[in-house]
């Protein structure tokens, strides 16, 4: 019961003073299962990142119901992830019911263009994070820097082309190269 209480309090901490979405809280996410916590290792959390961005659903929540499921099961899952999405519930909610015009009064919205820029160093932060503890094989290096170019070609000139769509593009490739490297002659030697 200490855990899952520790779970929804981490969990409900970090949903409550994080703004700017799920990219925005991975770096802290990252910070306090990994580096404090030691719920889960650096692998890990990079896996789960890269699997929630593909599943559907916020990316902070699936990370939060991974960490809370291996720490606890599906109590631990359900736990963290009431922990994520409660605090913004209730902040939306309230500022739904309570403030009309909430983005019209003058410091709320000098405020909101400071945590636009925060948000954004924080998404930085994370990815730095992620390119420095990622493998050192020229592979993965090599499919980043192509997929970091197309999209800033993609936002420069300004196509239509989803993230999911390179995403699922260097899993082909990446797939590829990992069919072309593997070794037939051990798997008929496995048979």
């Amino acid at each position: 019961m200490i855990l899952l209480t520790e779970l929804f309090l981490t969990f409900a901490r970090i949903g409550l003073f994080t703004f700017g979405g799920g990219y925005a809280m991975i770096s802290l996410i990252e910070r306090c299962c990994v580096e404090q916590k030691q719920w889960i290792t650096h692998d890990e959390m990079m896996n789960v990142t890269v699997i929630a961005e593909s599943t559907p659903g916020p990316i902070a929540i699936n990370c939060a119901t991974f960490v809370g499921y291996k720490q606890k099961g599906l109590p631990g899952a359900v736990a963290a992830t009431i922990g994520m999405v409660l605090p913004s519930f209730c902040i939306i909610f309230l500022i739904s019911v309570y403030l009309d015009g909430f983005l019209e009064i003058a410091w709320i919205a000098h405020a909101f263009m400071g945590i636009k820029i925060a948000v954004g160093l924080l998404i930085l932060d994370a990815a730095i994070k992620m390119i420095r503890k990622m493998q050192k094989k020229p592979i993965p290096r090599t499919i980043m820097l192509f997929a970091f170019a197309a999209m800033l070609l993609i936002d420069f000139f300004a196509l239509r082309v989803s993230s999911i769509t390179l995403m699922l593009i260097a899993a082909v490739v990446s797939l590829a190269l990992f069919l072309m490297k593997r070794d037939p002659g051990k798997e008929g030697a496995a048979k």
